[in-house]
């Protein structure tokens, strides 16, 4: 019992560049000892550096575990706590790139971002609005029709409507125009009534 609470002295009492040699020669305990006069430290950069608790914990444990793998490729002993600090640095830097964007998640904030941006109104108007566009466009000419829908509803080009009309493409933009204006006349007519 006496060789046991020397040796908690001693291990105690050992400094860090000891602890360092000792850890980089497979000494799990020595590098325990580490990890426990540590911790500390490096949790409150990294909470410097992250603003995030639980982060900030993650982060200390892949600081060391880091370090448990690259401690073989220290070569000054007594320079441990800085060089913690710069893995602690480097890895915070690199996760906070790295994460997206917090979003909170308070009910106000979660009931503005989940806004519906069609109401029943605006549903009803736009069908209102649909159907008044389609009865006006039955009233219209077939030809100021059918030049509409081919160009609105069809989506061809102006080639592709000179090709299906036989009709040069500076007569296919003149009939859309005038039918714009003919349709525009109709839905005001519908509008004032």
């Amino acid at each position: 019992m006496a060789t046991s609470l020397l040796e908690e002295e001693e291990t105690g009492c050992r400094s860090v560049a000891e602890l360092v040699l000792a850890a980089q020669d497979d000494d799990r305990e020595a590098f325990g000892e580490l990890v426990e006069r540590f911790e500390r430290a490096v949790f409150a950069t990294a909470w410097r550096r992250l603003r995030n608790y639980a982060e900030a914990q993650e982060l200390t444990q892949e600081v060391f575990v880091q370090a448990l793998r690259k401690i073989r490729h220290l070569r000054q002993p007594e320079c441990f706590g800085g060089w913690l600090r710069t893995i602690t640095a480097r890895l915070a830097i690199n996760r906070a790139v790295r994460r997206a964007a917090a979003i909170s998640t308070e009910p106000e904030t979660l009931a503005a971002a989940c806004v519906e941006r069609e109401t029943p109104l605006t549903a009803a108007l736009s069908s209102e609005r649909s159907t008044q566009v389609r009865e006006s466009l039955q009233r219209l000419r077939p030809l100021d029709r059918d030049t509409l829908v081919a160009f609105y509803v069809k989506g061809q080009s102006l080639i592709e409507i000179s090709n299906e009309f036989a009709s040069p493409v500076g007569t296919i933009k003149r009939r859309l125009h005038v039918a714009r204006k003919r349709l525009a006349r109709e839905l005001g007519d519908v509008c004032s009534a």
